[in-house]
């Protein structure tokens, strides 16, 4: 008699959760399959650090198949999913097309950038979603420092040594403030003209810092973010992005070579796909993580519109803290639908939050006790190396080591400006020149206005998309070729920072 099989889609915080609970429950009497573009769980909480150059790439990844023994890995990203006939139809990493039948499907996809209709955004903005972006926006930082050193126009010294980023939540906050602590520390060994220092601008519509948390919480970062030296401006956002610079939404225009793009996150296109209910972008469920009408199928994490028992009439936020312990109530509730225990209710209650604001500061309010200073930066980094599956003594000796060394401040080059769009529906993964589009059906067009299109105008490798500023509606995944003036890549072509087209100026935006 075959094992009955589960088809997990997407490793994140919820899809890695059901894997590691579902095996144990399972103890061999279930087939799991996990199906993942990368062979690693990222844990996304930290990756501000892999950008400010304190923690390496690999420390912020787990590896699946070495803490998920008993789970099958299929490297691949789920196309479509036949809900009638059970399969998952997916593009593996070399473009090759494969099925996957089931019997319980767990839709654990997660998110992408959240993109706005603001002109010139998604030609020269970038997200902050996957290690490659994180990988990009540290060597492009270091490369800004380096240039304004170099250069005797003040002008061009300002413009590279301004950094603007939108979005004042969890992740915008942390960017501006481990941000800020990069440039300077580079500075130190890069003098600018005298008077000149890196300056971080974090944007927000919202009236305050972290306006999802508790105010003290807000206030405890602001006051850190602003006396470190980042401009915070608050009610104010980007109206405009040029290659130049960005137009605020106050009229100002500010000379800046980056944009970095927070403003939050939006569910994978796959969920809209399965044509079922939906609220706002996200599948709906019953407390029970499961789909009504579709009793052998799952979806929990940022995919799914999950009840809030605690608030009733509202929906669980988007956050890693529910996506974690739904993966658990996931697990246990597939296990009860093979007649192993009985189903649970998804319940939880928040137990406070962290926010790392670098260096030996933060906020914090575990169990609803604020903390701010020494005190919650302590509790911050055990919190995290509490909750990571892994790598923790690799972190820990990471932090010990940017505690009593200078940076390293270097650009590896491995990621470059055109293989990391902002409209795209696989952050985790950096494009490459002529790949396939991934997503796509073989002898399909790809989907119209799905996120993650062709790339836009100005952006090496494509044309303007419709729908968004400039141009035609994107395809499902975008192809991604190198400037024309560039050459592609090769045994005899060294990598490196690509020049960008769009850019009177020297360097990357």
């Amino acid at each position: 008699m075959s094992r009955p099989r589960t088809v997990i889609v997407g490793a994140g915080f919820a899809g890695y959760r059901t894997a590691q609970t579902l095996s144990r429950l399972a103890r061999g009497r279930a087939e799991i399959v996990l199906l993942n573009p990368t062979d690693y769980f990222l844990y996304l909480p930290l990756l501000p650090q892999v950008a400010a150059g304190i923690l390496e790439p690999r420390r912020v990844t787990v590896s699946l198949s070495d803490t998920l023994p008993q789970v099958k890995l299929v490297l691949g990203e789920s196309d479509r999913i036949d809900l009638d006939a059970r399969q998952v139809h997916y593009t593996g990493p070399e473009g090759e097309g494969g099925t996957l039948d089931y019997d319980r499907l767990v839709l654990a996809a997660g998110s992408v950038n959240k993109l706005l209709p603001i002109p010139g955004v998604a030609e020269h903005a970038h997200g902050f979603r996957g290690l490659p972006e994180a990988l990009y926006l540290r060597d492009h930082v270091t490369r800004q420092v380096e240039l304004a050193a170099a250069t005797d126009d003040p002008g061009r010294c300002a413009a590279r040594c301004t950094f603007v980023v939108v979005g004042a939540g969890y992740t915008g906050t942390e960017v501006a403030a481990h941000g800020q602590l990069f440039t300077d520390s580079q500075v130190r060994r890069h003098p600018m003209r005298t008077g000149m220092r890196p300056r971080w601008m974090l944007l927000d519509i919202a009236d305050r810092v972290l306006p999802e948390l508790d105010e003290r919480l807000s206030r405890t970062a602001d006051t850190v973010l602003r006396e470190r030296g980042v401009d915070v401006r608050m009610g104010t956002s980007v109206k405009e992005a040029t290659p130049e610079g960005v137009l605020l939404t106050d009229g100002e225009f500010v000379d800046t070579h980056t944009l970095v793009w927070c403003v939050g996150v939006r569910p994978d296109p796959l969920a809209e796909s399965l044509g079922l209910p939906m609220e706002r972008g996200r599948l709906l469920v019953d407390p029970h993580l499961q789909v009504p009408g579709r009793p052998e199928v799952f979806a929990c994490g940022d995919a799914a519109a999950v009840p809030d028992l605690e608030k009733p009439g509202s929906y669980t936020p988007m956050t890693a803290q529910h996506a974690w312990r739904q993966g658990r109530v996931c697990a246990h509730n597939i296990a009860a639908s093979f007649g192993d225990g009985e189903r649970r209710a998804y319940r939880h209650k928040d137990m406070g939050f962290v926010v790392d604001l670098g260096g030996v500061k933060a906020a914090a309010n575990p169990l609803g006790v604020n903390l701010s200073g020494v005190a919650a930066g302590a509790v911050t980094r055990g919190y995290h190396l509490a909750a990571m599956p892994g790598n923790r003594v690799r972190v820990a000796a990471d932090w010990l080591l940017d505690a009593v060394l200078p940076r390293q401040a270097v650009q590896l080059g491995l990621v470059r400006s055109w293989s990391v769009p902002l409209d795209t529906a696989s952050p985790e993964l950096a494009r490459v020149p002529g790949a396939a589009p991934a997503g796509s059906r073989p002898g399909e067009e790809p989907a119209k206005n799905q996120p993650g299109g062709e790339p836009a105008k100005n952006q090496p490798g494509g044309e303007p998309a419709k729908n968004q500023p400039g141009g035609e509606a994107a395809g499902s995944r975008p192809v991604v070729a190198p400037p024309p003036d560039q050459p592609p890549p090769g045994p005899d072509v060294a990598p490196g920072p690509v020049r960008r087209t769009d850019r009177s100026t020297e360097g990357d935006s």
